[in-house]
């Protein structure tokens, strides 16, 4: 299968799934997911591990956790979801937070945490579920304070970037607040001016940092940007591309097509459906391996 056959899912909107007695239920690819039970019981089964799920309870699981809930033979089940993409956030998590969460989906402590019913996670989701401003950008606000408020002593935990006047250390600050958009607008000499190093040694330090060179990062956030436009929203596609920070139509096209097989067009007639756009933790996940490898 086309790794990019996959289609995009809807981010930071809450979603009402059922479960009939004895049937399971995927929470999806994406990043993270936050789901809570309306009614009946069931269990998160993942591996040999199950865990008890009632009526109330809040369940946060990442991507990697790969697992599943299955209803009671008793009951049906009915759950309330949404989900977190972090590499969607361009511009309000910092490339520093986008890899720490990448990362802390993969630990055990984090990737998977039950919070009972009546515990303050649990009543702030189903406060939240009963509000009538479901789609305001509000209250998406508010399912990303929840989903942050969980994690944010494991944020906090994060090694600190210190402004010391070592280049690396440098970096590392500029690295952990500078927003992606940032980055994409940047040239590398900027970048070089604001590290108080040569080229050369900035090139190495930042494959260093990022585990990819400055140029190949650049494009992943620009593409990435591309991308979302395509998907969510209606600008022609030369706009697309002086806002993803492609000053030339024709070079934006030869980056996309390069990179993921397919034109600028083609992409958004893939991945919208009857004018709305939806997408998957998976295929993000899986654009970035393209944009990397290439």
């Amino acid at each position: 299968m086309n790794t990019l056959d996959h289609l995009y899912e809807p981010h930071l909107t809450i979603r009402k799934f059922s479960i009939l007695p004895g049937k399971e239920w995927f929470p999806g690819p994406s990043d993270w997911s936050l789901v809570q039970v309306e009614t009946g019981v069931g269990y998160w089964l993942t591996g040999s591990m199950s865990v008890d799920l009632e009526a109330g309870a809040v369940l946060l699981v990442s991507a990697t956790a790969r697992g599943h809930i299955r209803a009671s033979q008793l009951n049906n089940m009915t759950v309330h979801s949404f989900n977190v993409m972090p590499s969607r956030l361009t511009g309000l998590v910092t490339l520093n937070e986008q890899d720490f969460l990448k990362n802390a989906a993969s630990q055990t402590d984090l990737a998977f945490q039950v919070f009972a019913a009546g515990s303050p996670t649990a009543c702030q989701m189903k406060g939240l579920r009963a509000s009538r401003n479901g789609n305001g950008l509000l209250f998406r606000l508010s399912l990303l304070q929840l989903f942050v408020e969980i994690i944010d002593k494991k944020l906090e935990q994060a090694p600190p970037s210190q402004d010391s006047g070592d280049a690396r250390e440098r970096l590392r600050a500029f690295l952990a607040t500078a927003p992606p958009d940032v980055l994409a607008e940047m040239s590398f000499d900027e970048l070089a001016r604001i590290t108080r190093c040569t080229p050369r040694h900035l090139s190495r330090i930042f494959f260093e940092q990022m585990g990819v060179s400055f140029s190949d990062k650049r494009a992943e956030i620009r593409l990435g940007r591309a991308c979302d436009l395509l998907a969510t929203s209606k600008s022609k596609v030369v706009e697309v591309a002086f806002e993803s920070g492609y000053k030339s139509l024709s070079l934006f096209n030869q980056m996309f097509i390069r990179r993921f097989g397919i034109s600028p067009g083609k992409w958004r007639q893939r991945y919208r459906t009857n004018g709305e756009s939806r997408r998957s933790g998976t295929a993000r996940r899986e654009v970035e391996k393209i944009v990397r490898a290439e």
